[in-house]
């Protein structure tokens, strides 16, 4: 029955669809909000690709996390965002600290409950006074973030209209100092600026009972005399004490001396630089008011950039928006706008109404402490003072608010295990634990009290967001993507690109050490995600441009073959199942796994026997198996399964399609039809035949694994040992490259290889032994080589086959009379030769083939060498077919004579191996001699622990070039 919902009720569902998973009962639903019609606005890059992405769809908790996590998947959003909420964290303890630093210094001094008379230990009591005011303000914002986001509203309308209130007497005042300017004096000595905390008048005299007697500033200057013939500073002596005015007015025109920057070190003595002044240097005396620090537009930028942090303050509450897609562009760029309005027409109020060396001056000492924008603003300090009190009360308050939805976000997505908990919410959708969590970090903020190290990197972790939601509008609409739709239209990838790139900037330009820390610190969570984390499917860019790049390197590869350099296994491995659908040998994988070091692909393919009709549900059952498997054995790979009426038929059809354009399997790995000869069934070797005829016909390598339950597994290392290849045809390298890959794994790193070749008895072993011994060299793989004397007949079987036996490289080569270069070129191009051409397998119907390929190898050997070796190889190939055919004059031992003595050589020198590799040769061309072919298989390997059969796909997988 069909129970897809209908279109009605279906549409019903989304147009009353709603995003308030937190606060949701609270949420003012009173609150009307009219249509307003769209106006193009330009604004801050980050803001125009937030708003992008935050009109493309429902936004509903987590703001800016959910924008990347589903624009840029699961690592990314969550590595970012969890950086961010440990900024917005840290940054709620900041504006706390700096509510509290405002309230002890400029509203209540006396309710300090730590004092010193120490000036030295001053600063310890200020830090323990912050401390614990600090916790119990905490605990106050805390509360009221608890009770629920619609008290957090009203108290932010509250703050707000004192923010606003604060701003306009700035206005105010600086209106009013252009034709009323605040006493504000700032005494002067020369041209340079005197602290005015310890000094009684700003003269170098003053008058006390009609007498003219030196000041206190007298006494700094002079050894500390108090009369007027004593020792005095020269600079002292040649400049005279002035008094000016610290805020001269708008009017004053002192806006042309800090209109341009002038960038001091640090210890610099403060100076104005249009005061007269006496050239004589003088010494440094601490009644001076100097540089606390070094300061260059980047350090200016990292002081302003907090500033700006509360772009993300809308976006982190979206699921307390009634309307996030309209919500959040339209409020993130109108705050923008004004903001940076209010910003830069204070820098410029600032620069004209005040003199640079009082907005030089950061702790007041030229003015006693006194706040200068308070004595700036009109009608009273107190305006600004109050104004600047509860402004970092409600960005405290804010981030409380933000930072625990972002974090129940990630913990609600499951992408990180250990957060999960965090994740709970109250009835009303307010959540409790990650707020508990959040107080607890932001404790940790006050108690460490002076923030100053760790306030860069919470720019830092700000900043990479910044970056991210910019890259992830870039990505999205480079791609194009279907689902790419969003309402706001004023946005482009150049744009995004531009944003990105200036917030990677700015992180270096800041503090390059502390981009570094914030970018280890969100790589660490990215691979703690990526391999501890719930695998999540959320569409995201990241896949998208995966495909796309795969997209294009599948385009790429169908160019052409790839070159014998780039050749690795791509692998089809064909795994049995039982009648549980359960695989009989998982050995298989593992092996498989064991072979990836050579990278490539690896696609894990099985037969269910029937009708796909009735077996599809067997058939995904069967596939979650096999990938389950895939998982255990860390096999990385598809996995493919086909429902056939016949077993054999299915693996056809697998070797003909698996694998996409240029990303298709090469080589086939299976395993041997154990316990064929006990089977009163004979489908399942004549299954095997017919899988190494196909391989064949497709001309793909083939790998049999016999005995492949005593193979190794993963966790299994062996010690020492040998690897033994027994090369006795050229196969196109494939016998020296296997060896070498499997050595890359753990389990068979320290054994070694031996390759044994088989020489003939008119063979010069000696000179065999060293032509592949250069050969090896020339391929850069170690390996001990051996060379075994065997009578023509022991080897019968495998001398029809085309090979480029060491010997007969090294007989036309000295026939050619080469140099050892041209000699070392010449044994490539005719190893190449023979890649054009596949290898034949045994009994096939290709004797024709065969003889065009021994023209062309052997075209530079004399005439009767020619023919000679054509008649052996002639008479070879009749002696082998005769015996896989059974002919009736045949006795059974000469049938079986060549698998023997080979097999009696093998054991006798490979009996301790690890793992044995030989060549395979193919099935007889006529299917009578099968069951004998399966024989001499059985009889070649038998007393061997571990083999390997290997038959090359008639190309070149090796090379000895660069």
């Amino acid at each position: 029955m069909d129970t897809r919902p209908k279109v009605s009720s279906l549409l019903s569902r989304l147009a009353n669809y709603t995003n308030l998973t937190q606060g949701a009962k609270e949420h003012e639903e009173a609150e009307n909000i009219t249509e307003g019609k769209k106006k193009p606005t330009k604004t801050m890059l980050t803001a125009i690709s937030m708003s992008a992405i935050a009109t493309n769809g429902v936004v509903p908790a987590g703001g800016s996390y959910f924008m990347i996590s589903r624009a840029l998947g699961p690592e990314f959003g969550g590595a970012v965002g969890l950086c961010f909420y440990l900024g917005t964290t840290f940054a709620a303890a900041m504006y706390i600290l700096g509510a509290i630093e405002i309230f002890l210094v400029y509203i209540a001094p006396r309710a300090a409950l730590f004092h010193s008379a120490d000036a030295l230990t001053d600063s310890a009591a200020m830090l323990n006074n912050m401390r614990v005011y600090g916790t119990a303000f905490l605990a106050l914002l805390v509360l009221v973030v608890f009770i629920g986001v619609r008290y957090v509203n009203k108290f932010a309308s509250l703050f707000l209209a004192c923010v606003i209130v604060s701003i306009l007497a700035i206005y105010a005042g600086a209106i009013k100092s252009s034709f009323a300017p605040p006493h504000f004096p700032v005494c002067m000595l020369g041209n340079r600026t005197l602290s005015s905390r310890h000094i009684d008048v700003c003269s170098k005299t003053k008058e006390v009972n009609n007498m003219t007697v030196p000041s206190k500033l007298w006494g700094f200057f002079c050894n500390s005399s108090q009369f007027f013939n004593a020792t005095c500073d020269e600079y002292f002596v040649h400049n005279n004490v002035t008094s000016i005015q610290g805020i001269p007015g708008l009017a004053s025109g002192v806006i042309t001396e800090n209109l341009w920057s002038n960038y001091l070190p640090k210890g610099e003595i403060i100076e104005k630089p249009s005061a007269k002044s006496s050239d004589v240097l003088g010494s440094l005396n601490h009644e001076y008011v100097l540089v606390d620090i070094t300061t260059s537009f980047t350090l200016l930028v990292g002081i302003f950039f907090p500033s700006v942090t509360g772009i993300m303050a809308g976006s982190n509450r979206s699921g307390d928006l009634k309307d996030a897609q309209k919500s959040i562009p339209i409020g993130t760029i109108l705050a923008i706008l004004t903001t940076s309005f209010v910003y830069l027409s204070n820098v410029v109020l600032f620069g004209a109404c005040i003199e640079g060396v009082v907005l030089r001056d950061k702790f007041g000492d030229a003015v006693k402490g006194n706040l200068v924008v308070g004595t700036l603003s009109w009608p009273s300090p107190w305006v600004i003072v109050i104004g600047s009190f509860f402004s970092t009360c409600g960005a405290g308050l804010q981030s409380l608010t933000g930072a625990p939805r972002l974090l129940q976000a990630i913990a609600k997505d499951n992408i990180i295990p250990f957060l999960r908990v965090f994740g709970h919410s109250k009835a009303n959708g307010e959540p409790t634990w990650a707020l508990l969590l959040t107080a607890a970090i932001a404790e940790l903020g006050i108690l460490i009290a002076s923030l100053d190290l760790v306030a860069p990197i919470l720019s830092m972790f700000f900043l990479m967001c910044y970056l991210f939601v910019n890259l992830a509008c870039a990505l999205q609409t480079l791609l194009r993507t279907p689902n790419w739709r969003p309402r706001f239209r004023y946005y482009h990838w150049a744009l995004s690109f531009m944003g990105m790139s200036i917030c990677l900037a700015l992180m270096f330009i800041s503090s390059w050490y502390y981009a570094i820390v914030a970018m280890v610190i969100a790589g660490m969570i990215y691979k703690y995600i990526e391999y501890q984390g719930a695998e999540k499917e959320w569409g995201d860019g990241i896949r998208g441009l995966s495909l796309s790049a795969a997209r294009f390197a599948l385009l790429r590869l169908e160019e052409g073959p790839p070159h014998t350099k780039n050749w690795r296994p791509q692998l089809l491995v064909l795994l049995k199942l039982d009648e549980d659908l359960h695989v009989k040998h998982p050995r298989l994988l593992t092996f498989a796994s064991q072979l990836k070091a050579g990278k490539g692909l690896t696609i894990v393919g099985s037969v269910i026997v029937g009708n796909f009709l009735e077996n599809y549900g067997e058939a995904l059952a069967a596939e979650q198996t096999i990938k389950h498997l895939m998982e255990a054995e860390k096999v990385k790979g598809f996995s493919q399964l086909v429902v056939a009426a016949k077993l054999r038929e299915g693996i056809s059809h697998l070797i003909q399609s698996c694998g996409l354009g240029g990303m298709k399997h090469n080589t086939v790995v299976m395993g041997w039809p154990n316990g064929w000869r006990q089977s009163e069934d004979a489908r399942a070797w004549k299954t095997f035949i017919g899988t190494v005829r196909v391989t064949t016909a497709a001309h793909l390598a083939l790998l049999v694994a016999k005995n492949i339950s005593f193979f190794p597994s993963n966790v299994e290392q062996f010690s020492e040992g040998n690897i033994d290849v027994w090369w006795i045809v050229h196969d196109g390298g494939m016998l020296m490259l296997l060896p070498f890959l499997l050595k890359q794994h753990k389990v068979w790193r320290k054994c070694s290889i031996r390759i044994f070749t088989v020489a003939q008895l008119e063979d010069n072993s000696i000179q065999m032994k060293k032509d592949l011994a250069t050969f090896l060299y020339h391929l850069r793989i170690e390996a001990e080589v051996e060379v075994v004397e065997m009578h023509d007949s022991d080897i019968s079987a495998y001398t029809y086959e085309r090979t480029l036996m060491m010997e007969q490289r090294s007989q036309m080569l000295r026939h050619m009379r080469l140099s050892k270069t041209e000699r070392d070129r010449e044994a490539q191009l005719v190893k190449d030769r023979n890649s054009m051409l596949r290898l034949t397998s045994i009994g096939s119907d290709e004797d024709d083939e065969t003889e065009t390929y021994q023209e062309k190898v052997h075209m530079t050997w004399t005439k009767d060498k020619y023919m000679a070796s054509r008649g052996q190889k002639a008479k070879s190939m009749e002696g082998f077919q005769d015996l896989l055919n059974m002919r009736p004059d045949q006795s059974n031992v000469r049938r079986m004579h060549t698998a023997v003595k080979l097999n009696e050589v093998i054991v006798n020198k490979s009996h301790e191996a690890k793992l044995v590799l030989l060549n395979m040769p193919g099935p007889p061309r006529n299917p009578e001699g099968d069951e004998n072919y399966m024989e001499f298989l059985e009889v070649l390997t038998e007393g061997l622990e571990r083999v390997l059969l290997v038959r090359g796909g008639g190309s070149e997988v090796i090379t000895i070039y660069s």
